[in-house]
């Protein structure tokens, strides 16, 4: 609890096994005194310390939802196959493939009278992106009850992840957040998560907020150490990591745009 009796709930998503980057934001949110973490999911993929970072997280985050990467990476029926994908997927434990999967789609509760929703990417699937730039009824859609998220209360806050693009929208009597990511940031590479402050499980109104912090961190360190393992795409890894560059684009040879497109 802090000052006014308000709760803090720290919101960490999109790790993609850059473990460095996890512990510096996990050790910015003990300084802070937040003992409460929820992780909106994609442990695995990307960075070299998967198994690592999936210990971690069930180590400090209280609530840990599915991502499409720990989805997907250990599903048997997977047919798509690359050099890194099989890296980052038997670099896992066995018995970790089955946790991820198992994760639960999404995380509802009640803050300062506001009904809260957490999940991944989008209501429908951890599959469905929606990017920043979406129109109106995309944004109507992340509010809705559908089969992935069952059909409790209907919430008025919505964090997602997935995208690592963090961002704040209102719109009538409605708010959408992006947390950002831990440990694949895109644009700023800086690791960043999101604070939530407010009265946990009250259906009374009372203050709440949202806030986005950033935590620098050894990058270059983070690099070596996936150099040092041998993991695949290092190219790609140094492009996101350093640089802030997705690494489809990086591999394509284009420059980074502007993430709103024009109309």
């Amino acid at each position: 609890m802090t000052r006014m009796g308000l709760d803090r709930i720290a919101l960490i998503s999109d790790v993609h096994g850059n473990l460095t980057a996890l512990e510096a934001v996990v050790a910015d949110i003990a300084g802070r005194g937040i003992e409460r973490v929820f992780n909106l999911g994609d442990y695995v993929g990307k960075g070299p310390r998967g198994q690592a970072v999936v210990d971690r997280c069930r180590e400090v985050c209280e609530v840990n939802i599915l991502g499409n990467w720990d989805d997907f990476l250990p599903d048997p029926e997977r047919s798509e196959d690359s050099e890194g994908l099989r890296w980052w997927k038997n670099e896992l434990r066995e018995d970790q493939w089955a946790w991820l999967r198992g994760l639960p789609f999404c995380h509802d509760f009640l803050l300062s009278g506001r009904q809260v929703r957490l999940f991944h990417a989008s209501s429908t699937s951890v599959h469905h992106r929606i990017v920043f730039d979406h129109d109106e009824s995309q944004y109507g859609s992340f509010f809705e009850n559908t089969p992935a998220t069952g059909d409790g209360p209907v919430p008025t806050i919505v964090g997602h992840a997935d995208i690592h693009d963090p961002f704040y929208e209102e719109d009538r009597g409605r708010t959408l957040f992006n947390t950002g990511s831990v440990g694949n940031s895109l644009g700023d590479p800086t690791p960043g998560y999101v604070i939530l402050e407010g009265v946990m499980d009250s259906p009374d109104p009372a203050p709440h907020s949202i806030q986005f912090v950033h935590v620098p961190y050894d990058a270059h360190a983070e690099l070596a150490i996936a150099r040092d393992l041998g993991m695949p795409e290092l190219d790609g890894y140094e492009a996101e990591i350093i640089r802030g560059v997705y690494r489809t684009t990086f591999y394509a040879g284009r420059d980074p745009r502007y993430h709103r497109r024009t109309a």
